[in-house]
């Protein structure tokens, strides 16, 4: 079929594939706006899940309906090692000038870019000369006296309340949306549940909305021991067969298109159910199949294509940042447990290289903080990515 028309393509459509089946944290996000605009209080939220299950996209949705209640939204994507200051400066700088166009009073604006300045302006080292300075691009007078300590906990708190608080004045709040939130600093992690924890005692409206991988629970609640009753936690997970079916027929039948039921069948068996995986496997089929409907054959003639684009682009080049050492670590995981996406005990891992268990210690925790594998429990490891097992069995080394 036509792959102009190709409606798994890259931003095709007008809703994702990958949405398909969230219904219920659409809804649950709805009424979290509502509550938290009314001065109700109301947990902030964490998504949770494996890569390509959708978190990215169904946070940018999230994000798309704080804005259309009238919300300010800023979204940042957090990066190893990497501070918060200056990500987080920028989507509040983003959120304050959704606020701005509703606001009556420009110099209340101005007052609250002035704290959000000297926020952002205590990421450059004290050290550092004029000209190396990192200036946030905010056109007014940094305040003095207001977040900016150099204590990010004390100035997140501080900042978020400033922002809270103009977002009250015209009704409504402010959404701070945060992927890959597993890979924020532990100073910094402490400093958001602190936040998040001082303004839940106010009433102030103001959420965070983090998605990370299966082990961010555990990150949060290593930095604050409360920080279970400061989020409400919603595991994202791969779709059923119904919304599976649904993530294809629905850009399929935009289309006028048709798909038989037994290439739904071959679509569900390759893709698990895992949203990105659907999206590929479903623009593969449709690019291969030569006339409507799509059938079974269209599928198995599309899968080595679908494969292949998978094992450069999704698979390899995570597999690629890995050491050899790590990859030796992988590649055991994947044959214990037979290429599943299921978990390993750590000394199982030890004993099938011949190693002891202390000595895969740095290559385990690297592969952690690459995100290639999470500890699913104390003793346990397992990948991060879907179907990862089944690629490195399938590789040629």
């Amino acid at each position: 079929m036509d792959p102009v028309r190709n409606p798994f393509a890259p931003g095709a459509g007008q809703r994702p594939p990958e949405l398909a089946g969230r219904d219920k944290e659409l809804s649950a996000f709805d009424v979290v706006l509502e509550r938290v605009a009314r001065g109700r209080p109301e947990r902030s939220l964490v998504l949770t899940g494996l890569r390509g299950v959708g978190k990215t996209v169904l946070l940018g949705e999230l994000r798309s309906m704080a804005l259309k209640r009238g919300w300010g939204a800023g979204k940042i994507e957090a990066r190893p090692e990497a501070g918060l200051r200056r990500p987080l400066s920028a989507a509040l700088h983003r959120a304050i000038r959704d606020l701005a166009v509703r606001h009556r009073a420009p110099d209340r604006v101005e007052a609250v870019l002035g704290v959000l300045k000297a926020f952002a302006l205590k990421a450059n080292p004290e050290d550092a000369k004029l000209r190396d300075r990192w200036q946030p691009g905010i056109d007014v007078p940094a305040a003095q006296g207001r977040a900016d300590s150099g204590d990010i906990e004390i100035d997140l708190v501080e900042l978020f309340t400033e922002v809270a608080e103009l977002a009250q004045d015209v009704g409504t709040g402010v959404a701070l949306l945060i992927d890959e939130m597993q890979d924020v600093r532990p100073d910094d992690v402490s400093a958001l549940c602190a936040a998040c924890h001082e303004l839940s005692q106010s009433g102030a409206p103001l959420v965070v909305v983090g998605a990370g991988l299966p082990h961010l629970p555990a990150v949060l609640s290593a930095s604050k021991s409360y920080s279970e009753r400061l989020f409400r936690y919603v595991r994202i997970d791969r779709l059923s067969r119904e919304d599976a079916d649904r993530a294809v027929l629905a850009p399929v039948e935009r289309e006028q298109a048709g798909i038989l039921d037994e290439a739904l069948d071959a679509l569900f068996d390759a893709s698990g159910g895992y949203p990105y995986f659907i999206q590929a496997y479903g623009k593969a089929a449709w690019d291969a199949a030569p006339a409507d409907p799509i059938t079974p054959l269209d599928v198995a003639v599309a899968a080595p294509e679908a494969d292949a684009e998978l094992a450069v682009g999704f698979f390899g080049s995570r597999y690629e940042r890995a050491t050899p050492a790590e990859r030796e670590y992988l590649r055991a995981m994947a044959e214990l447990t037979d290429g599943k996406d299921a978990g390993v005990n750590t000394a199982q891992v030890a004993d099938h290289l011949g190693r002891k268990p202390s000595s895969l210690s740095p290559a385990r925790d690297s592969l952690i903080k690459k995100g290639l594998v999470y500890s699913a429990e104390r003793g346990q490891i397992a990948f991060t990515v879907p179907h990862f097992g089944r690629f490195l069995l399938g590789r040629e080394d």
